[in-house]
């Protein structure tokens, strides 16, 4: 992974009886601007996820195997996709994109479905096509799936819990 995301797997932690917390605080003071956490935890750790958005980060959750959670903390700021770093000529301003042919209301489903449903209908579209998505939450997996499919992507959140994303169908390379 590149230096943008810093994992911390607090599991064995947890899993000897201790208590995770001031690792996790060290974890975050070491982070450098821009940066990503990447927890990896026993449980879903709901209450660091206030103390979280009080340091300026949003988060994506995800339920791996056994029980044990993934959740990306992502700083506020630095909330937009990844392909936009790396976006194409063209690609950077969604406004000169066609008018979406797909749309997909992905909310009140539980990861991963959404980006399940959203990869399954890219591959049923045409190059240049545009998709709109609608989401619960900013599906921070879903970028670098995009993106190594020949994917653009744009997001932009239209409520508290609601964000709308536009995905231009590329072409696998």
């Amino acid at each position: 992974m590149t230096e943008s995301m810093l994992t911390l797997d607090v599991r064995p932690i947890l899993r000897a009886g201790g208590e995770p917390f001031p690792e996790i605080m060290k974890a975050v003071a070491q982070l450098k601007a821009g940066q990503s956490l990447r927890l990896l935890a026993t449980f879903k750790p709901v209450p660091l996820f206030a103390v979280m958005q009080k340091k300026g980060y949003a988060h994506c959750e995800k339920e791996l195997d056994q029980g044990d959670w993934e959740v990306i903390f992502t700083p506020e700021g630095a909330a937009a996709p990844p392909p936009a770093a790396a976006a194409q000529p063209g690609q950077d301003d969604a406004s000169a994109w066609p008018v979406p042919s797909h749309t997909l209301d992905n909310r009140g489903m539980m990861p991963p479905e959404p980006m399940v449903i959203t990869l399954e209908t890219l591959e049923s579209m045409a190059p240049g096509e545009v998709l709109e998505g609608w989401y619960d939450r900013d599906p921070l997996l879903l970028y670098p799936e995009l993106q190594t499919r020949g994917h653009a992507a744009r997001c932009e959140k239209t409520g508290a819990s609601e964000y709308r994303v536009l995905i231009r169908c590329g072409s696998a390379s």
